[in-house]
């Protein structure tokens, strides 16, 4: 974790008494210091706009292993001002490789070369999500435009027609000129907007690993984003932080019941969902570490991510199953939107808000619904689905694979989102 003690506080510390807002109104509120609410805030800081991000936990920082950056969020980096910082801690691969997890035979694979680069005008790399969250703290912390609180969790919200009021758990308000919930899966801000209860349970349950690279079986250290797809199972795997480590990511579709999240299991637990495939790919859960398990949770698309001067951004607008790699891609394009939207029309948050709701509600509801179909019949079928799965996409050519992926990685979903509302 970044050490940030001089742009951070404890609220309870150093804010005045409950009840007491000693701030200006003059700035966004966000709820949440995670990679879309820290994009979100330095994104308004290039334009001008102060911001206070309110996180609940005692130090700001990120849980988890790697994630995959598609062109699109380099796209997003560049517009948030740290497309050179980002550039350099990513790992850049060359294949995306899909797997049979029966055979171990390779079913496809896109090239992520030149020809890639020039297409979609930007790379595919890996990080370290801590990494990513790092580029965007560091950014935040060096910018007076930006003030970070930790102990600071956003119970809920009230307004008054010119100013967000965030309602925090230690009985405090805060006030600023709108409130951005950007506060999670389990975000409390849409619990208020839009009160529809817990997420969905996926009853897939996902087990995670980092291991040194010299522990990763010879044979499979590809400097590729390798999924093995095998009947209600599949297995991912790529280098991480210069390739000093691998990322190992195992999912099981069990039917579990009920979100987990971050509890360390053994080894017996995550091999039992994969004694049915090939010994390579089975030689990872051998070679994996410390292995936590996460019950996959979303939801459903919803219409109206606005309040008002509240609005919703990532996982708390739109949380999608990990199957098209996009959950932090879309947050920082969200961020974009946002931020090209208050900008233009600061005079009128409410306009803004509603343009920026406008731009995304199709494109992320297409990712999240998108997202679960991947796994129902790409990554986790059995028999003749899996032979026809295998036929179609060994029948595809790279540029065939280029075009279904356009609308994804094009740039032409953050230029949208990027866009002014003329209206």
């Amino acid at each position: 974790k970044l050490e940030c003690s001089d742009k951070t506080r404890d609220l309870s510390e150093s804010a005045g008494r409950p009840g007491e807002d000693t701030m200006s109104n003059d700035r966004i509120l966000i709820a949440g210091g995670g990679i879309g609410g820290l994009a979100t805030a330095i994104g308004l800081a290039q334009q001008g706009i102060a911001s206070l991000v309110l996180e609940k936990a005692p130090a700001l920082g990120e849980i988890g292993a790697g994630i995959q950056l598609g062109p699109n969020a380099f796209h997003a980096f560049d517009y948030l001002g740290v497309g050179e910082t980002a550039r350099d801690m990513a790992v850049y691969i060359d294949n995306l490789r899909l797997m049979d997890a029966i055979s171990g035979d390779e079913i496809t694979r896109i090239p992520l070369d030149d020809a890639f680069r020039t297409r979609f005008r930007n790379p595919y790399a890996v990080v370290h999500r801590g990494d990513l969250h790092g580029v965007f703290l560091k950014a935040c912390i060096d910018h007076d435009l930006v003030e970070l609180r930790t102990s600071a969790g956003v119970a809920g919200y009230a307004q008054d027609g010119g100013t967000a009021t965030a309602l925090l758990e230690n009985g405090e308000q805060v006030t600023g000129l709108a409130l951005i919930g950007a506060d999670g899966l389990w975000s409390n801000v849409r619990q208020q907007l839009a009160g529809d209860g817990a997420p969905r349970v996926s009853g897939h349950t996902t087990y995670r690993s980092v291991i040194p690279v010299e522990q990763m079986p010879e044979d499979l250290r590809w400097n590729a984003a390798t999924l093995w797809a095998g009947p209600k199972c599949h297995i991912v795997h790529y280098p991480l932080s210069g390739w000093k480590q691998f990322n190992l990511v195992v999912t099981y579709h069990n039917d579990a019941p009920a979100p987990v999240a971050g509890l360390p299991v053994t080894h017996e637990e995550v091999r039992r969902g994969f004694e049915h495939i090939h010994p390579l790919p089975r030689e990872i859960i051998e070679r994996g570490k410390d292995w936590k398990l996460w019950v996959l949770c979303d939801r459903d698309p919803i219409t109206n991510w606005i309040d008002g001067r509240v609005a919703l951004l990532g996982d708390a607008a739109h949380p999608m199953m990990q199957y098209f790699a996009q959950g932090a891609c879309m947050a920082m394009e969200d961020a974009v939107c946002l931020t090209a939207q208050l900008e233009a029309l600061s005079g009128d948050v409410e306009r803004a808000l509603t343009a920026y709701q406008n731009r995304r509600l199709l494109r992320t509801a297409r990712v999240q619904l998108q997202s679960r179909a991947i796994g129902d019949h790409i990554y986790h079928p059995d028999g003749a689905h899996a032979a026809l799965r295998n036929a179609i996409m060994r029948a595809k050519s790279t540029e065939d694979w280029y075009d279904e992926i356009e609308w994804i990685y094009g740039g032409s979903g953050l230029s949208e989102a990027a866009s002014i509302d003329p209206t």
